[in-house]
């Protein structure tokens, strides 16, 4: 049985004043029905460009190139965007960075999660309001009746993160990126949100992407673990051997950044 996410050899590159910037170069990604799999590194090193290129949200400047980007059997590299919408919110989801500057503040959090039931399962006004507060009980929202109604600048980074979960999972996907899900939240909301999205995992049997340079949000949700530096895949394995015994010089040195193992001095023998 095949992959339920597996790419090949994907490149992406932006065009700049001085020439082509490569962001990913050359890496392979695979993940499996109802697996967590973490994808680790420093700002920069191609992780959320990876998962934004499966989901075919890069800017025109963006050149996308890959041997293989298989969903489900499915080549979505050679869809049409109009075949691609179709999977991307529905099969696929993503939840995004800063959730507060992902949400349109425009429109009230009920309408913007009941588009995402209107495009893709075409429910009726009636139909989205009680399908979107079941979300916001799902997800934990206190007071769903009333937040509802309201505008992301009325709600706190942890009830706008938990609006972006419940406009992912709105469709049930088979799929779930998370991209640095915990950013700009305090430790006690961080670790709700995990919490949440593992228990959402675990119920709904979905595979789960966390994009992440936090090693201890890797430590406390993911099953497999990739290694990115500089676009380029440095590490793969299961998350105990990780911290058991990491393999790469980069992962030993984003290891021995952690609090409990720094010894303040500088890194040695690291050759990036």
């Amino acid at each position: 049985m095949g992959h339920l996410l597996e790419i090949r050899n994907l490149t992406v590159s932006f065009e700049t004043d001085d020439g082509p910037m490569m962001a990913v170069r050359g890496i392979d990604v695979h993940v499996d029905a109802g697996e967590v799999l973490a994808i680790v590194g420093e700002s920069g090193s191609g992780k959320s460009v990876a998962m934004l290129a499966v989901m075919g949200l890069l800017p025109d400047t963006a050149t996308v190139a890959a041997d293989a980007m298989l969903f489900d059997g499915i080549d979505i590299a050679g869809l049409s965007p109009r075949e691609r919408r179709r999977i991307i919110g529905r099969d696929i989801a993503m939840i995004f960075q800063e959730p507060v500057a992902s949400l349109n503040p425009a429109y009230t959090v009920g309408l913007q999660i009941g588009e995402v039931l209107k495009k893709h399962q075409g429910l009726g006004r009636a139909e989205r309001r009680e399908k979107t507060l079941e979300l916001l009980r799902a997800v934990g929202m206190p007071e769903p009746e009333q937040k509802i109604s309201a505008f992301p600048h009325q709600m706190s980074g942890g009830q706008c993160q938990r609006v972006m979960i419940a406009m992912a999972i709105a469709c049930q996907p088979k799929l779930l990126i998370a991209d640095e899900p915990t950013t700009a939240l305090d430790v006690t909301i961080q670790k709700q949100i995990l919490d949440l999205l593992i228990d959402l995992q675990e119920r709904s049997g979905m595979a789960l992407i966390i994009i992440t340079h936090d090693m201890g949000v890797v430590a406390e949700t993911a099953e497999r673990v990739i290694v990115q530096y500089q676009g380029r895949k440095r590490e793969e394995t299961d998350v105990l051997s990780l911290f058991v015994s990491p393999q790469d010089a980069y992962t030993k040195a984003l290891l021995s950044a952690l609090p409990d193992r720094s010894s303040g001095g500088p890194l040695t023998g690291v050759d990036f």
